[in-house]
């Protein structure tokens, strides 16, 4: 009997997991979607670049750190927030807006689309 309870709460325990890995990737695809198509200009080590060439370049830091991304939060703090050779913080510069740190642009919208999700639920 304490077998099987085991086994139960193996297996319910590995379905949840990939519900939440399956939840987290579509969070992080819908965040390098939004990165690719923003009017804002992505700023790394001092340079600009549009939406298209920050997603690639984010996309290439998601790859090789695939394995230690479990949330889209991870995702942001390893692949979209700051440089790994300099650690300068990446910034983002919007059309009248303040600058803003990559990781708090992206946080946000990332509230913005669990909101989201969640008021089409109901």
């Amino acid at each position: 009997m304490q077998r099987f309870m085991k086994l139960t709460l193996l297996l319910i325990c590995a379905i949840l997991s990939s519900a939440v890995f399956a939840n987290s990737d579509k969070e992080i695809d819908h965040l390098l979607d939004f990165v690719e198509h923003t009017e804002c200009s992505y700023v790394r080590n001092g340079a600009k670049h549009n939406g298209p060439e920050a997603r690639a370049h984010i996309q290439k830091k998601y790859d090789y750190y695939a394995d230690d991304i479990k949330s889209a939060e991870d995702f942001i703090a390893y692949s979209a927030s700051k440089s790994l050779i300099s650690g300068s913080k990446y910034t983002i510069v919007c059309p009248d807006q303040e600058i803003q740190f990559s990781a708090d642009w992206l946080l946000g919208e990332l509230k913005q689309y669990r909101s989201l999700l969640k008021t089409n639920k109901k």
